[in-house]
């Protein structure tokens, strides 16, 4: 009988199919190699130029905890003629250091930004005074220096608490020889900085209010993105979020040069003793571990927290309440589970 002229063919058919699977196989495991260990681009812009109070993202970076988290991140610099919410809205970065009335302000505005952490649980946001002023009523009355941005966040916070009067406001210009040359002069200032820098250069040591002590409420430091990017890339927001908080307790518990060295690299003006100050002034007040940190980890925001910022705003005549959902400002997702103990 003669051999069936199917056998053969079939069998050259099977075994081209059967290579054709092998070889597929194994370029979709490489493929799914290569995504697993390519890193993930991720923008974040920080208010001011590299120091201290930005520890915690450098230290994330410097130590790579950015990167366990699947992260290629570029943290880059703000600065006075920066505007970070501008420039997330642009694309031009995934998220950046925020600021709770900013964000609530841009609501208002029609810009979708989303603050999805905060750093601080306490805002820097300092008045200073001569030693002979105890209290902040002491100050009614007098020079206070405050800069423009000023009216339209604490100032109207501080005439409605203390008193305090327009007429009492003059431009401050980032130059500490008027305070340090009259007494009886105020200035605002941030706490790791105006105080330091007088100590160094008036030789005297001026009376520090830190005004989230006196019932100041905004967090600060915060990180915030548009709404759009929350939503698409929420997997690659939660993993920089994480991995920002583990850098925070590193650089506050544990060593912070890998940080602190990234930090002198991208603002060269940097010294060491103003970083030692920083960390020692953010260690020293609690300001990423205290408050609710301490209880529900760093990073932590809640309802009752942002609410009182927002009726602050409404309640001094800074937002419109009729044109701001509270529930769209901020959300408590990536952080109500992190559980990054202090």
């Amino acid at each position: 009988m003669p051999m069936p002229m199917s056998m053969p063919t079939q069998t050259r058919s099977q075994r081209t199919l059967g290579r054709l699977a092998l070889i597929g196989a194994a370029a979709l495991a490489a493929t799914f190699a290569t995504h697993a260990q390519a890193q993930e681009k991720f923008t974040y812009l920080t208010n001011w130029y590299a120091q201290a109070e930005h520890g915690g993202f450098y230290q994330a970076l410097a130590t790579g905890l950015y990167k366990k988290a699947g992260l290629d991140v570029t943290i880059k610099m703000g600065g006075p003629q920066v505007n970070g919410l501008q420039l997330i809205a642009a694309g031009a970065a995934e998220c950046y250091m925020g600021y709770d009335t900013q964000t609530m302000k841009a609501r208002e505005q029609g810009i979708p930004a989303v603050t999805v952490a905060a750093s601080f649980q306490k805002d820097p946001q300092v008045l200073l005074a001569h030693p002979h002023v105890k209290k902040l009523e002491d100050l009614k009355g007098k020079t206070v220096l405050i800069a423009s941005a000023s009216y339209s966040t604490f100032w109207p916070w501080l005439k409605s608490t203390y008193g305090y009067t327009d007429d009492m406001a003059k431009p401050y210009t980032f130059n500490v020889q008027p305070f340090m040359a009259d007494k009886e002069i105020a200035q605002q200032g941030y706490l790791s900085s105006e105080p330091f820098k007088i100590e160094k250069e008036g030789k005297f040591k001026p009376s520090v209010f830190l005004l989230s002590d006196f019932g100041w409420p905004p967090y600060s430091t915060s990180v915030v993105c548009m709404e759009k990017t929350v939503k698409e890339r929420k997997a690659a927001v939660a993993a920089f979020v994480k991995a920002t908080m583990e850098g925070w307790k590193s650089y506050l518990t544990g060593d912070p040069s890998p940080a602190n060295a990234l930090i002198k690299k991208d603002n060269p003006n940097m010294t060491d003793d103003v970083i030692a100050n920083g960390i020692a002034k953010m260690k020293e007040t609690g300001m990423v571990t205290g408050g609710d940190a301490a209880k529900l980890g760093i990073g932590i925001m809640t309802d009752e927290r942002m609410k009182k910022t927002f009726d602050m705003m409404v309640a001094n005549k800074l937002l419109d309440a009729a044109k701001v959902d509270l529930r769209t400002v901020y959300t408590t997702e990536f952080v109500k589970d992190l559980k990054i103990m202090p």
